[in-house]
């Protein structure tokens, strides 16, 4: 039995959000709180039962949340500063030669997205597909779409980014199955979107690079062996975990303390902070910057964290109230008499939040606030991370004018709006579809 008035005070609430962003350009950090008030008032909650439910849905999320995100922000600071995310892009692309460059930059992609974030990645790579452009004469498009494909699928499926562990939080999925089914969903996702879609689109559209390029380069690098194992430290750790407490380990077969150490090795916070240290002094003090000019880049790295951190605490909320009001369990019944899919319902949720305000982040969290009161006691940690994959995919469909990713774009490649929309637009879309294809796939298999 569906109750239309609690139906309708979710879509109010969803109306309002869009609306606040869009059109009165208010943050989304006020928006997601005001709608969350909303949904509260027109469903009938209690007045002062609206704002407990905030603190318990913001202080629930940033308990976690905040210190991953934290933590992974300061280690992209170092890693960029350090020139680490260059050194390996250009190892990587003297490695499979001018031929393969777009396979290459691709990976590159793929890693780099892991610590830095994807605006930041883009700027720091995009001088390497100019002179690979300057040089081969060929369409920027030709690697720039790879790079791309490899950052945005990193950004939006693979953990520490942001969205994936917000979503995770939201969800209560383990990290590390959310790991391995983003590279496991991410890999086709990035090839078919990246570089066979640049093989095409290339053709059909030639963009030339700028002639003068004004940036200042890192003189010695750091070596490449010991980037990619400060970044593997905590995906190991944290995947090795969830090994750990998967059914392959027998209850008996750790001793239990030995297991509780290895637990907290592995957990999310420690892993970071371990790659954090690591980083601060083998990319840091040992190549000679000072502990002033670290602690200022990494305070710097902070600004943007502070957002996120904030943005994500507001989705808790927003999931809070739809859990409080019992949207939820009304749901839940009604899709299970249907026999529709939760993980169509988780997609499709994010795919029109995206659309409608732009934001991946903002559709990431506010489809999984959606989707969260859905989840029956008995669903499993698989079941979770494919959710959590499948909301990715939807919140990464169609970029266009209301994404500040597609003037981003458009400013760097020298793209007119048609052109970006070709491009950009395309990749974004193809890369949700194959991602979110891939879940199904993965969900029947399992």
């Amino acid at each position: 039995m569906i109750d239309f008035s609690l139906i309708s005070a979710v879509i109010i609430g969803i109306i309002l959000l869009l609306f606040l962003i869009l059109k009165l350009r208010i943050p989304a950090f006020i928006a997601l709180l005001i709608a969350s008030i909303s949904v509260g008032i027109f469903s009938g909650m209690n007045p002062l039962d609206i704002i407990n439910t905030i603190k318990e849905g913001m202080g629930n999320t940033l308990g976690f949340v905040a210190t991953v995100v934290g933590l992974g922000a300061i280690f992209g600071a170092i890693l960029e500063h350090s020139g680490g995310a260059e050194a390996l892009a250009n190892y990587l692309l003297n490695k499979f030669g001018e031929k393969n460059a777009s396979w290459a930059l691709m990976i590159t992609g793929f890693f780099i997205a892991i610590p830095v974030f994807f605006d930041v990645a883009f700027i720091i790579l995009v001088p390497l597909i100019y002179s690979l452009q300057r040089k081969t004469k060929k369409s920027l498009l030709l690697y720039a779409i790879p790079l791309l494909a490899g950052l945005a699928i990193t950004h939006s499926f693979i953990p520490p980014t942001p969205g994936p562990i917000a979503v995770a939080d939201i969800l209560k999925a383990d990290l590390g199955w959310v790991i391995l089914f983003g590279f496991l969903v991410g890999i086709p996702s990035a090839i078919i979107s990246g570089p066979l879609f640049a093989k095409y689109i290339s053709k059909k559209i030639h963009i030339n690079a700028p002639k003068v390029i004004d940036k200042k380069g890192h003189k010695d690098y750091p070596a490449v062996g010991l980037i990619l194992a400060i970044i593997g430290i905590p995906i190991v750790l944290i995947v090795s975990n969830t090994v750990l407490n998967s059914p392959l380990f027998e209850e008996d077969t750790i001793p239990s303390n030995v297991k509780n150490w290895l637990q907290m090795i592995g957990h999310p916070f420690s892993a970071l902070i371990l790659a954090n240290l690591i980083a601060w002094y083998l990319l840091g003090i040992k190549r000679g910057y000072s502990k002033e000019t670290l602690l200022k880049t990494t305070t710097k790295s902070m600004e943007a964290a502070g957002i996120i951190i904030l943005l994500t605490g507001a989705g808790g909320v927003f999931k809070q109230i739809l859990i409080n009001i019992g949207t939820g369990s009304m749901l839940a019944n009604y899709f299970a008499d249907k026999g529709i899919s939760i993980l169509l319902f988780a997609f499709l949720a994010a795919v029109i939040v995206r659309v409608l305000q732009g934001s991946a982040t903002v559709a990431m969290i506010t489809a999984a606030g959606i989707t969260a009161p859905l989840l029956s006691n008995t669903i499993t940690d698989i079941d979770k991370a494919l959710l959590v994959i499948a909301i990715a995919a939807g919140a990464s469909i169609m970029s266009h004018v209301n994404d500040s990713g597609f003037w981003l774009v458009s400013k760097y490649l020298h793209l007119d709006e048609k052109q970006t929309f070709r491009s950009w637009s395309v990749m974004t879309t193809i890369l949700s579809l194959v991602g979110f294809a891939t879940v199904l796939i993965v969900s029947l298999l399992l």
